[in-house]
C-alpha cells in the first residue's frame, strides 16, 4: 500500500516545479516502512502509469533526501538534459544487464554534480546525511582483497559517487575510504580530477563528460587487467548540436558503421552512428543486408543533413 509523505518545504517546492514541466500528476509515496539507517540510490524509485508519475520511497531513514534526488533528476529529464539509451545487445543476457548497469550509473554520476549541489542549495544534505550515504556504501560492497578482482567495477562505480557527493568533504572520511577500498579510492581520484576540469554545467558539458568517463573508466580497467565494458560503442547518448551543425551534412559529423552489434529491439544487426568529434554512439538504426546495398544505404544516409536524418528516424537530440 503507498502512502502519501509529508515533504519539508523546500523538497515540495521541488515537487511543485516538477508538476509544471510534467503534463500530468506527480507525487510522492512511502512504499514500505524499512528505515535501515542508511542511504543509497536503490531506495527510491519513479514509475509512470500514463499522465501520473509516482516517486516511490521503499526506505524512511531521509523521505526529504531520497525524494528531492530523485525529482531533480526527472526535472533535469524534464528540462532537456541527455539521457542515456541501450538499443543494442550482445547477445549475452548477463552481459547486456551489467553494461546497462555500470553505463546507468556512470551516466548518473556525472549527473550527480548537477543534482547534489542542488540538495546542498535546499538544505537537505547535512552532516547526518552524508554519514549515512557512507553507511550505504559499505552496505553495497565489500572490502578489497589486496588485488582487483571483478567486484573493482561496482567498487569503483559506488567509490566514484561516494567521491562526487562528499565533494571537498570527502576527506572527513578518506581514512574509511583508503582503509576498505585503497586501489578504488585512489581511481576514484583520478576520474574525480578528470571529471572536474571542466564543469558541468549545461547539456553539453554533461554529454562531454559522460563520454570521458565512458572511456576512462575502460582505461582504469584495463590498468587492472579486467576486461573493458566499451560503453562509448554500447550506450546510445543523447547528441547536443549547434544551429550549424544541425544544417550540416551527416558525413560531416558522423561515422557510420554496420556493426556486429544487434538491435534489441529488431533482432537485426544494427548501423551505428559516432560522432566524430568524441567518437561516442549517437545514434542506432537498422538498415539493409548486403555489402553493396549497405554500401549504398550509408553513402545515401551520409548526403542528408544531420537534422533530416534524426527528424526522420524520430531520433530525439538536443540543441546548445
Amino acid at each position: 500500500m503507498a502512502n502519501d509523505v509529508a515533504l519539508k518545504p523546500a523538497v515540495q517546492d521541488l515537487l511543485n516545479t516538477v508538476a509544471r514541466f510534467f503534463d500530468g500528476d506527480v507525487q510522492v509515496q512511502i512504499i514500505g516502512d524499512l528505515k535501515a539507517g542508511y542511504l543509497r540510490h536503490d531506495q527510491v524509485q519513479t514509475m509512470q502509469d500514463g499522465q501520473h508519475l509516482f516517486v516511490q520511497l521503499s526506505d524512511v531513514t531521509d523521505p526529504d533526501f531520497l525524494a528531492s534526488h530523485e525529482l531533480v533528476h526527472i526535472l533535469m529529464t524534464l528540462r532537456g538534459f541527455p539521457q542515456v539509451y541501450f538499443p543494442l545487445t550482445t547477445g549475452d543476457d548477463q552481459l547486456d544487464e551489467q553494461l546497462r548497469y555500470v553505463g546507468t550509473d556512470l551516466f548518473d554520476t556525472v549527473s550527480h554534480f548537477v543534482v547534489y549541489p542542488e540538495q546542498r542549495k535546499h538544505g537537505l544534505i547535512d552532516e547526518t546525511v552524508e554519514a549515512e550515504v557512507v553507511k550505504g556504501v559499505r552496505q553495497t560492497i565489500a572490502p578489497e582483497q589486496g588485488q582487483a578482482d571483478p567486484e573493482m567495477i561496482t567498487r569503483l562505480v559506488t567509490v566514484l559517487d561516494a567521491r562526487v557527493f562528499l565533494g571537498e568533504h570527502f576527506d572527513h572520511y578518506r581514512y574509511l575510504f583508503e582503509h576498505d577500498f585503497p586501489l578504488a579510492t585512489q581511481a576514484a581520484d583520478q576520474l574525480y580530477q578528470l571529471l572536474t576540469a571542466k564543469p558541468t554545467n549545461s547539456p553539453f558539458a554533461l554529454r562531454r563528460n559522460v563520454v570521458k568517463l565512458f572511456r576512462a573508466f575502460d582505461r582504469q580497467l584495463e590498468d587492472w587487467k579486467l576486461p573493458a565494458l566499451h560503453l562509448n560503442d554500447f550506450a546510445m547518448l543523447t547528441s547536443v548540436f549547434s544551429k550549424r551543425q544541425l544544417g550540416l551534412q551527416v558525413k560531416q559529423v558522423f561515422k557510420l558503421y554496420y556493426s556486429e552489434l544487434r538491435n534489441r529491439e529488431t533482432g537485426q544487426r544494427a548501423y551505428v552512428g559516432f560522432t566524430i568529434s568524441d567518437d561516442q554512439n549517437s545514434l542506432v538504426l537498422d538498415g539493409p543486408v548486403g555489402e553493396k546495398v549497405s554500401a549504398d544505404y550509408m553513402q545515401a544516409l551520409y548526403q542528408k543533413t544531420v537534422q533530416e536524418l534524426f527528424n526522420e528516424l524520430h531520433i530525439p537530440y538536443l540543441e546548445r
